[in-house]
């Protein structure tokens, strides 16, 4: 590394982070704990331990001796599988003092333990693998050649497959210039020319792409989407609920079509046009993204799971089976990542297909179309077994249910002050050409405000109405 004295100082003033700790001096104790770190840094995406650091960050150094450095080996000794670490002595400036630098890379032969156990670093803070975490990190590093997707699938045949789903996909694929023409179209040399096929039988992966519905429902269950459009904000009451088997193409486009009948749609007036342009809240373009992020990344060797659509009043959710891996966080989502599909077979599929275009991009990809679409980037939550995507409007729909149901003049109301609030009655009542109804249109605001939708400043004459704080998007 041949780091500096300036470099070194560089280094000390970022602070502690989950790729680097400081140790004041290099006691049995302290060399240890730095092992212990250096273990769980390696698991993760690597980073280093500076000796002669204090936690906050000043330099001081210390004497370092041969048997220093070699006591600090031994320990790295005790870490399997072996790591390669780099081991620098930087001179601190008008001393006879040095610092110690330990670096590690993030490794492809983890995870490592150190005395029989294992950890990992989140943040500034190391912590034990607990036994669930180290069998899904052990389950990772033998995910290039040993995965759920591509191990054969007993009992299917090409006849338990939609040959014509096959074809369409590499038709597209060719057309894309993602395929090769095979120069046939039987269904076997188009399953190998997408490397679906092994000695002759059909890969997991296969069935997941093209299984027929009848066929999926009792082998691979979790070939599945639920689709649902609540009344009002949260989970109590449906509109419509359905769910579907079928294969990951059939799924992507029932979900497309559940969204079309389903998803509010923002009225606005275009310039130079008399008529009003209902547009879809959301960024068609970005759903489907998300929807083929959540089929092509999803765990599919959980037997119970499936890909979720939840569509309310205030938000869309996109919920699949698993979370993330590799050591990916959520915060990496946001900003340039490598892409490490879980299933790189289905998804190279669906990138000949042309559904995806560049992996390691679905994430951006969303982001930069609600942001072009004047709306909140998406929020993505992991949770125990599951990822969840959601979409949030920047326009104001007034709710159809919010403790009881609305009647469309009460939603009406909403919108009015949405778009025009803070309003007197009397415009309230002449945006709703309800001329005749004003005593109604009266009472409909008192209910409104007994449910805390609405709020009014000002004494008689000068009442005026809006929606309460905090229910109109910012």
């Amino acid at each position: 590394m041949s780091l500096t004295f300036p470099d070194l100082e560089a280094l000390a003033s970022r602070g502690e982070s989950e790729v680097q700790e400081f140790k004041v001096r290099t006691s049995r104790r302290c060399v240890r704990e730095a092992v212990e770190t250096l273990c769980g840094m390696a698991n993760q995406r690597g980073g280093r331990v500076l000796f002669g650091v204090d936690p906050h960050g000043r330099v001081v150094g210390q004497a370092v001796s041969d048997k220093t450095i070699e006591d600090i080996a031994g320990e790295l000794a005790q870490v399997e599988p072996p790591v390669s670490p780099e081991i620098d002595r930087i001179r601190v400036d008008g001393s006879d003092h040095e610092v110690i630098v330990v670096s590690v890379g993030r490794s492809h032969a983890r995870p490592h333990t150190y005395k029989g156990e294992a950890f990992r670093r989140t943040g500034n803070t190391t912590t034990r693998l607990s036994p669930q975490q180290y069998r899904e990190m052990l389950l990772e590093a033998h995910h290039a050649s040993q995965r759920w997707e591509n191990e054969i699938a007993s009992d299917w045949s090409v006849g338990d497959l939609d040959v014509s789903e096959i074809a369409r996909t590499v038709d597209e694929a060719v057309r894309r210039g993602r395929l090769e023409e095979p120069g046939t179209r039987q269904p076997e040399e188009m399953l190998r020319g997408l490397g679906l096929m092994q000695d002759g039988r059909l890969l997991r992966a296969a069935v997941v792409l093209f299984g027929q519905a009848d066929r999926l429902r009792p082998g691979f269950p979790q070939c599945r989407v639920r689709l649902a459009r609540f009344r009002g904000t949260d989970k109590s009451e449906f509109i419509d609920n359905r769910q579907f088997h079928g294969n990951a193409f059939d799924l992507l486009r029932r979900a497309d079509q559940f969204l079309r009948d389903h998803l509010p749609v923002a009225g606005r007036i275009v310039a130079g046009v008399f008529e009003r342009s209902d547009d879809p809240i959301y960024p068609p373009v970005a759903l489907r993204e998300a929807l083929a992020n959540a089929l092509c990344h999803r765990d599919y060797a959980i037997g119970g799971g499936s890909v979720g659509i939840g569509i309310y009043d205030d938000k869309l959710e996109i919920t699949s089976s698993g979370g993330l891996h590799f050591g990916l966080e959520v915060e990496d989502l946001y900003r340039p990542h490598d892409s490490l599909p879980w299933n790189p077979t289905i998804a190279d599929v669906f990138y000949r297909r042309g559904i995806i275009e560049t992996w390691g991009r679905g994430t951006l990809k969303m982001a930069e179309l609600t942001e072009q679409a004047g709306l909140p980037r998406p929020e993505f939550e992991e949770s125990p077994g599951a990822l969840l995507v959601r979409f949030r409007p920047s326009v104001y729909l007034a709710p159809q249910r919010v403790g009881r149901d609305l009647s469309q003049r009460q939603q009406h109301v909403l919108q009015v002050l949405a778009d025009g609030g803070p309003m007197p009655l009397h415009e309230i009542v002449r945006a709703l050409n309800a001329a005749s109804e004003r005593r109604a249109v009266q009472q409909d605001l008192q209910l409104l405000r007994s449910l805390e939708l609405v709020e009014y400043s000002g004494w008689g004459r000068g009442v005026r109405w809006k929606l309460r704080d905090g229910r109109k998007p910012q």
